[in-house]
């Protein structure tokens, strides 16, 4: 298994914006090759954003990169402090609750 692992900065109080994005990225990660899980996740105090999603091969989350990486560029343009992180990982251990 493998993560597509994205971090960006809006700034603080930009919740809608992220909730807007979330919603756009979701489905389109859902609709992809391979797509087992979306996490998305926020620090309301300095505005950064993130999501991890899961992905069966490493082709698969390669392609869900290439695919949603000019539109993101796009979303991102005007609202973005500084440059979006992105980056796919092997997932070599996962820990669950009893």
């Amino acid at each position: 298994m493998y993560a597509l692992f994205t971090m960006f900065t809006l700034g603080p109080e930009t919740q809608e914006i992220a909730d807007k994005l979330g919603e756009k990225f979701s489905s389109l990660l859902k609709g992809q090759n391979g797509f087992k899980r979306l996490t998305m996740f926020r620090n309301d105090e300095t505005g950064e954003n993130g999501g991890l999603s899961l992905w069966e091969s490493k082709a698969d989350a390669e392609a869900a990169l290439a695919a949603t990486g000019s539109e993101l560029k796009e979303a991102l343009s005007d609202v973005v402090k500084g440059q979006p992180k992105r980056g796919i990982y092997e997932v070599w251990g996962v820990l669950e609750a009893d």
